[in-house]
């Protein structure tokens, strides 16, 4: 997935707010997901995020776009943990690599609920 550097998230000097690494993460991970379930996310389960880290390796200069890869290790029983590996896309150089543990929940009960069959191929 590639995403864009804008402007607006520019600090001094031209480096990106390192917390600007979550929402490209987020956005990476909708696609993921997106690819690999079968069906609508939040019609009887979905996954909540339960936890997330970044480690910066560089920082980011505007104007950049990175390609974020997104890997699942397999799951648990109501988890699974992706990884983000977020790279310059001219280079290939890596600037950041994330993770998140998402657990699925009930939608009506909040209640932790097994992960859907996932195609990870």
């Amino acid at each position: 997935m590639g995403e864009g550097c804008s402007g607006t998230t520019a600090r001094a000097g031209g480096h990106v707010n390192n917390s600007r690494f979550f929402t490209y993460f987020e956005e990476a991970r909708v696609d993921w997901l997106g690819a690999t379930l079968d069906g609508p996310l939040f019609v009887d389960s979905g996954p909540v995020l339960a936890e997330a880290s970044c480690d910066f390796k560089q920082p980011l200069v505007h104007p950049a776009t990175l390609v974020i890869d997104v890997h699942a290790t397999l799951p648990g029983t109501s988890s699974l943990k992706n990884i983000y590996d977020a790279a310059l896309k001219d280079s290939g150089e890596r600037v950041a690599v994330g993770t998140a543990v998402l657990v699925w929940v009930d939608v009506e009960t909040g209640e932790p609920v097994p992960v859907p069959d996932l195609n990870l191929q």
